[in-house]
């Protein structure tokens, strides 16, 4: 094997990764919606069972308990997908490997 069919079947190995990434993703996009509009319309027919007007039962907190957590949840996911990393991006790690590899050779010339 050639080193061009080599690097073709790494791009292609690293697209087809990226699609299975995205369709995931997506996956747990339309899931969260689904799960959370039939969990809202539940608990907020519930507390109008009790009395409540909708408005009472819709600015609850239970209404939107669960899609606001599984939403920070959602949110890191698509972070990863998308590659967005505001604190660990491939900047800071160059700048932190170009860090330690000063500091090896300085350590290294105190020894000699």
């Amino acid at each position: 094997m050639e080193l061009n069919e080599f690097e073709q079947s790494d791009k292609l190995a690293r697209a087809q990764k990226k699609v299975k990434e995205l369709k995931g993703f997506y996956i747990h996009l339309l899931v969260y919606v689904l799960v959370n509009l039939f969990l809202m319309t539940i608990t907020i027919m519930g507390i109008m069972s009790g009395g409540a007007s909708f408005s009472e039962a819709l600015f609850n907190f239970g209404t939107f308990s669960t899609p606001f957590f599984w939403g920070i949840g959602l949110a890191f996911h698509a972070a990863k997908v998308f590659g967005y990393s505001p604190f660990f991006s491939k900047d800071w790690e160059q700048r932190q490997i170009s860090k330690y590899v000063e500091q090896e050779k300085r350590d290294a010339e105190k020894f000699r």
